[in-house]
């Protein structure tokens, strides 16, 4: 299955390798702590490649196969650089009925990629949800931690101008 990803370049600095040896140093010898650091390293790099995954193994002593089997089975992590900012589009069935493929649309049409995408300059991914837990709220986005509920397409250019 590894070999049918999508190989993104892997960049790793001195800063951030680090960061990781420290994270995995603190974690190694509690049970149970793969997921906690499997997201700070995701903090660190933005996402889990395989050669961070391999880090994360040798340095907690935990097989690969573990280590990966976590990633892909939790949709919070990614396999794929996502940007600064991760807008979210709710399309669970009360956003849909009320607009939400609409908002979603904008969105692709004002920053120039698909859902499952990142920007090339690395500052935006989107991601279309099934459900954000807003419904009455209806349609809805998230941009990192920031929710906008009612959201009308013609907001979303001033919107994304506050991440620019």
């Amino acid at each position: 299955m590894i070999n049918k990803l999508e190989v993104v370049p892997f960049k790793d600095t001195p800063e951030q390798n680090k960061q990781l040896m420290k994270v995995i140093d603190d974690y190694k010898n509690v049970e149970g702590a793969l997921i906690q650091v499997l997201k700070k390293a995701q903090e660190i790099y933005s996402y889990l490649p395989l050669e961070v995954q391999q880090m994360v193994a040798e340095g907690m002593n935990i097989p690969l196969e573990e280590v990966f089997g976590a990633v892909t089975f939790y949709s919070f992590f990614s396999l794929k650089p996502i940007g600064k900012y991760r807008i979210s589009v709710c399309q669970g069935t009360a956003c849909y009925v009320k607009g939400g493929q609409a908002v979603l649309d904008e969105v692709k049409k004002n920053i120039g990629i698909s859902a499952g995408e990142t920007t090339p300059d690395g500052l935006f991914s989107i991601q279309d949800t099934r459900c954000l837990g807003c419904c009455g709220l209806a349609p809805v986005m998230t941009v990192n931690d920031d929710v906008y509920g009612k959201v009308d397409p013609k907001e979303i250019k001033n919107i994304l101008a506050k991440y620019q």
